[in-house]
């Protein structure tokens, strides 16, 4: 059993966060919640990522920083007044934890990223070394990663994370309705590229950043991406159900707005960073990991 430790985690309700508590708990680790309200349990702590405040005294000796709030990329339609919300929970929520970890010392600080940092990268496989891109999600990812370096000599790591797959939430979460009634195909032409992990083995991962002496951005990916072809049809024989309704490029423009440029657009993100340090997947294959999350 590894050492326990204490370790604080924002966009702790969050899918992802959700999970990593209840993982880090398991492991005999104390977990220490941060809140943007009052907090009402032993293990809240009060933070505003709009003010910048974090309420520093709970957190005296912490051991790990996980920084993963922010909204959804997903949840509404980009228009302005959304694509403003994006990057300034990111940007305003990461320089407030950055600022606090400086002062802390943490051993460790892990701060969230994403894949979009690429941009669109067609049928080109990229790593954490590649420049990234011009959209607006590049854009984003660029400044929340930089204010992430606001931390200063404490080990930070990016985590550029990608579609991360659970029958309870994300996008397979909103695609499992459509494929069970039959209603599941590719999105556009289907040859964009995704780049996917469970979401058991993203907490695997994250786990594995904490305990090993890697830095910098690392792309929290499976090792083998899939076309968004090959995605779909792995799904339907997962559910054992046809994939027969293909949903136009254009028909998605109009119902997703901006995030349809997510949807269609192809990052064929390769984690070398992860696969140096020595990291295993247990579900390093789309199909494998689609039956074991269906199970229809």
């Amino acid at each position: 059993m590894p050492v326990p430790q204490r370790i604080a985690i924002t966009g702790a309700s969050g899918l992802i966060g959700t999970a990593l508590v209840g993982h880090l708990k398991s492991e005999g680790h104390t977990v220490q919640r941060l809140v943007r309200r009052a907090p009402l349990a032993p293990d809240e702590v009060q933070w505003d990522p709009q003010s910048g405040f974090v309420d520093l005294e709970p957190l005296r000796g912490v051991d790990a920083i996980i920084h993963l709030a922010g909204v959804g990329v997903g949840d509404k339609r980009w228009n302005k007044k959304y694509k403003s919300e994006i990057l300034n929970s990111r940007l305003l929520g990461t320089t407030a934890i950055a600022n606090a970890v400086a002062e802390l010392k943490p051993q460790v600080f892990i701060s969230a990223s994403a894949i979009g940092w690429y941009g669109e990268s067609g049928n080109r496989a990229v790593v954490e070394t590649d420049r990234a891109g011009d959209d607006f999600l590049a854009a984003v990812c660029r400044e929340w990663e930089a204010a992430a370096d606001l931390a200063g000599e404490v080990r930070t790591v990016k985590i550029r994370t990608g579609l991360v797959l659970d029958p309870t939430g994300g996008a397979l979460g909103k695609m499992l309705p459509l494929f069970r009634l039959g209603l599941g195909g590719k999105l556009g032409n289907g040859k964009q590229w995704w780049s996917w992990i469970t979401l058991h083995d993203q907490i695997r991962a994250i786990v594995f950043a904490l305990e090993n002496p890697i830095s910098g951005p690392v792309n929290v990916t499976a090792p083998n991406p899939v076309t968004n072809q090959e995605f779909t049809s792995a799904l339907a024989r997962a559910m054992h159900r046809p994939a027969l309704f293909p949903a136009p490029a254009l028909a998605l423009k109009i119902v997703l707005g901006g995030f349809s440029s997510e949807v269609l657009g192809s990052k064929r993100v390769v984690p070398q960073v992860l696969q140096e340090a020595g990291f295993t997947w247990d579900y390093p294959h789309i199909t494998e990991a689609l039956a074991e999350l269906v199970q229809e």
